[in-house]
């Protein structure tokens, strides 16, 4: 070509990294700075393109800086996690792997130390920093008794822990395997950035062509080029999601991806489990109505060890009481559960259905449960218990709300939720007690798994709509709602991995705060695409005029591209 000048070699090293990237990304932006740099080299403006490829380069360091410092709070998740412990052993205290150790493990944490599964403190309690789990800064009393959390650090005298769990399923290793999972996916809204980007390609491509065209000068088209490659400018949405998904995970909200974070950004309706998510989930048994001749203690005892298959909130409470009474469980057979509604297996051969009275009665033929509860209980919780067929009792539980419900919902609506619905699989009385509480805008009462999703897909006309719940019967309804919220402290697994959202801690507080990160955090990634591609166009029309050479155009974008990029990370703050 008349005129071309000779290649620079670091021009041509640029260039060869450059077209690797762009095969790989296939971005609109990408396209036009391939185009400015290969028409730098077709004009002879060998300076211009050294330039945009130094450009280039340092937003790629830049970027690399800033996703680098989004995902700080997740980085720091994945680095807490424990190699060995110590485990007190029939010759005094060894050390061991964490995969060794099982549940009723007695271990000895010493001060500093992360506890690395989930179990029961024992001795005199202890302290705990809860920091990496629920963001909160201060120390956290851990009496004896209480559960606490693989995560935590002991910042007290050294204390036995003695486990529940394996290393595996205890909740700091769920907990690295969703953080995991977060990291390895790419935001969804990175799309929405190369739809404004392949249609800028197109208006870079006519004002290029008609500054060349009325002008007849090349080097004004290879301006227009130079000045509308914003390479990092796509990259600012992605650091701006991230940087969300990064400070709802420092509140203990593990937002699963990006595109998670933009729609919990847009919900406007939510749907609320009752049990675990707006109750504690930790019913206490308040009284015991038997049918001749059964006895409650016989009754309670095979139900809490038919109940021992089950990981539903009243089975545990059940376990619980029978486990305080000093009551012997035998081992389960031939268990058959319906998630939410009830049990059935054999228990020493007898024949045991617990649950819901309807379900009860269903399946063992026996009278009406719900008659032997009296008036003034009835908008309480009930399992019936059915031995050999022959109703045997009903027995009453208590589940209290949690203190912070009525102020979360609250923050809820403030965070743009426009409405608020209970779903639950618990009798209709007590749903809808509990709902005019807290003043819920809409209540269903039991609810089937199956009947829980068709309430999800009701609610989908009037907007987004967010399922919150933590066990196995809210699952499919997690999984069908636009964004499910599982409460992962205490939840299932199967829930956890329904939901788009996990909360680390056992509380709904941080769900409000997350959805405003998300929301800022969205504003935030549009207006850096909007002012980025406004000073960009402006800046191709000037070097279209002629009022912006090739290099002073590649400079003026790199400081777009600083600009905007340090915007996307004004998420993290």
């Amino acid at each position: 070509m008349s005129g071309a000048r000779r290649r620079s070699p670091s021009l041509q090293v640029c260039s060869s990294r450059f077209s690797v990237h762009c095969a790989e990304a296939m971005s609109g932006l990408d396209i036009v700075a391939a185009l400015s740099m290969s028409a730098a080299i077709a004009f002879g403006e060998s300076l211009a393109g050294n330039v945009v490829g130094l450009m280039y380069a340092s937003g790629q360091l830049l970027e690399s800086f800033a996703e680098g410092r989004a995902r700080r709070e997740m980085t720091a998740l994945m680095g807490r996690v424990s190699h060995v412990a110590m485990r007190h052993g029939a010759s005094g205290l060894e050390e061991v792997a964490i995969s060794q150790i099982q549940s009723g493990d007695r271990l000895l944490i010493r001060q500093g130390e992360v506890l690395p599964v989930d179990g029961i403190v024992s001795g005199d309690g202890a302290a705990l920093d809860m920091a990496a789990l629920t963001g909160e800064p201060l120390p956290q009393p851990a009496p004896p008794g209480t559960e606490a959390l693989s995560g935590s650090t002991c910042v007290g005298a050294a204390f036995d822990l003695v486990a529940n769990r394996t290393a595996a399923e205890s909740t700091y290793a769920g907990i690295v395997r969703l953080v995991e999972a977060a990291q390895a996916r790419k935001a969804p809204m990175v799309r929405m950035a190369d739809r404004f980007a392949m249609g800028f390609l197109v208006l870079t491509l006519i004002i290029a062509s008609a500054a060349w065209s009325f002008s007849q000068d090349p080097i004004r088209a290879l301006a227009v080029l130079v000045v509308a490659t914003p390479c990092p400018l796509i990259l600012a949405v992605p650091v701006a999601i991230i940087s969300g998904m990064s400070k709802a995970a420092g509140i203990g909200v593990l937002v699963k991806n990006g595109g998670m974070l933009e729609m919990l950004a847009r919900v406007q309706t939510a749907v609320l489990d009752k049990t675990g998510t707006l109750t504690h989930g930790q019913a206490a048994v308040v009284d015991i109505r038997t049918t001749p001749p059964f006895t409650a203690e016989a009754v309670l005892q095979a139900a809490a060890g038919l109940d021992q298959a089950s990981g539903h909130v009243v089975a545990s409470a059940l376990v619980r009481v029978a486990a305080e009474r000093g009551l012997p469980l035998s081992r389960p057979e031939g268990v058959r559960e319906v998630p939410g509604t009830g049990i059935e297996g054999y228990v020493d051969g007898r024949r045991i259905v617990v649950g819901g009275g309807g379900f009860v009665q269903r399946t063992s033929g026996c009278d009406d449960p719900h008659e032997l509860i009296a008036p003034e209980m009835r908008a309480s919780m009930t399992v019936a218990v059915a031995i050999d067929g022959a109703l045997a009792v009903m027995i009453v539980l208590k589940d209290q709300v949690r203190m912070d419900a009525l102020s979360v919902l609250n923050d809820l609506r403030a965070a743009g939720v426009r409405k608020l619905v209970l779903a639950s699989g618990d009798r209709t009385e007590i749903a809808e007690s509990v709902g005019k509480a807290l003043g819920m805008d809409s209540v269903f009462g039991d609810l089937t798994p199956e009947a829980k999703v068709d309430a999800v897909r009701k609610e989908t006309g009037n907007g987004l709509v967010m399922m919150v719940g933590d066990g196995v019967n809210d699952a499919p309804a997690l999984a069908a709602a636009d964004i499910g919220v599982a409460m992962g402290a205490r939840g299932t697994a199967s829930s956890s991995e329904a939901a788009g959202v996990v909360l680390l801690v056992d509380e709904l507080a941080p769900l409000a705060k997350a959805i405003a990160i998300a929301r800022r955090s969205r504003r935030i990634a549009l207006q850096s695409v909007s002012v980025g591609l406004t000073l960009s166009v402006g800046a191709m029309v000037a070097a279209a005029f002629g009022y912006l050479q090739p290099v002073e155009g590649a400079i003026f974008q790199e400081a777009i591209d600083v600009a905007v990029i340090l915007n996307a990370l004004r998420a993290l703050r």
